[in-house]
């Protein structure tokens, strides 16, 4: 990976939790492997993508050699077909003893773990079937329209899964979700109970690492990992959204080449990693980074 982490390991208080937080590809699991190696602890999934359990290769989960280094939780523990949440991912972690070497690229996650999250009642799935249909036919401004106004004034409006989260929470509760949100609890794990990492890296050296990350991927079963799924395959469902399956499932349809699935894949992956960076920029700003890559 061309980064050597002991300056930095050795720097880490091994009787406290470490939370790493990091774009795809950028090296987050090969920092909480080494970690754990040198200083004990689980390594906890922090990927919104790698709890399936359909999706080994094409979220590129530790694979056997990595999860018989060091004990490992909550990779590919969660079936297709079902519902799963940040919150749900939040009780999963409040079960889990010792140490814990939380590592993931979804900021939900993470900021939920280290800032709390609002208590919400589940939404009835006639409901979240409801705002599915409207999303579908293009209702996007009808649904923003129906927001309570300090949802609207404050959510990502053109996030349309947050938009619907919102409206939905609303629909369900009659009350809006920046409401529920101003009743957060304290956190699970505070970043002063912690230690809070941001892997940074140039830009030039993640895309690299994506376009080789992803042709390995290809090689190594992700095609046939979308193949096994095609049977049940549902756009809308949530195992469906993982980074490069659609495309992979258009090429499997004959709708578009293989050659047309990796760049559209790669293009994602992309924009993905950049998304991530924003929101680790905008809502980590007192963590610590460490700089992976050539200039690390």
């Amino acid at each position: 990976m061309g980064t050597d982490y002991s300056q930095a390991i050795e720097a880490i208080d091994p009787d406290r939790h470490v939370v790493i937080a990091g774009p795809t590809a950028s090296g987050k699991s090969a920092l909480a492997l080494e970690i754990a190696q040198s200083q004990g602890g689980t390594i906890v999934n922090a990927d919104a993508l790698q709890i399936w359990s359909c999706w080994r290769v094409l979220t590129a989960r530790p694979d056997a050699k990595d999860m018989a280094e060091a004990p490992h939780a909550l990779y590919g523990h969660v079936d297709p077909g079902q519902s799963y949440s940040v919150g749900d991912w939040l009780s999963d972690v409040a079960r889990l003893k010792g140490r814990l070497i939380i590592a993931g690229g979804t900021g939900l996650y993470l900021t939920a773990l280290t800032s709390g999250l609002a208590h919400i009642p589940p939404v009835p799935p006639e409901i979240r079937d409801t705002g599915d249909a409207i999303l579908a036919a293009g209702g996007l401004e009808d649904m923003i329209a129906g927001l309570d106004d300090a949802s609207r004034e404050k959510i990502d409006l053109q996030n349309p899964a947050r938009v619907q989260r919102a409206w939905e929470v609303l629909q369900a509760t009659g009350r809006g979700i920046v409401d529920w949100q101003n009743d957060t609890p304290p956190p699970l794990i505070a970043p002063e109970d912690a230690t809070c990492l941001v892997l940074a890296s140039d830009r030039d050296w993640l895309a690299k690492r994506i376009l080789v990350r992803f042709a390995q991927m290809w090689r190594e079963g992700a095609v046939e990992e979308v193949r096994a799924m095609m049977p049940q395959w549902d756009e809308r469902a949530q195992w469906a959204r993982a980074i490069g399956a659609p495309e992979i499932a258009a090429y499997l349809r004959d709708e578009i080449d293989a050659k047309t699935a990796k760049t559209r894949s790669i293009v994602a992956t992309r924009q993905y990693a950049k998304s991530q960076r924003i929101w680790f920029r905008s809502r980590m700003k007192g963590w610590d980074k460490l700089r992976v890559g050539p200039a690390g």
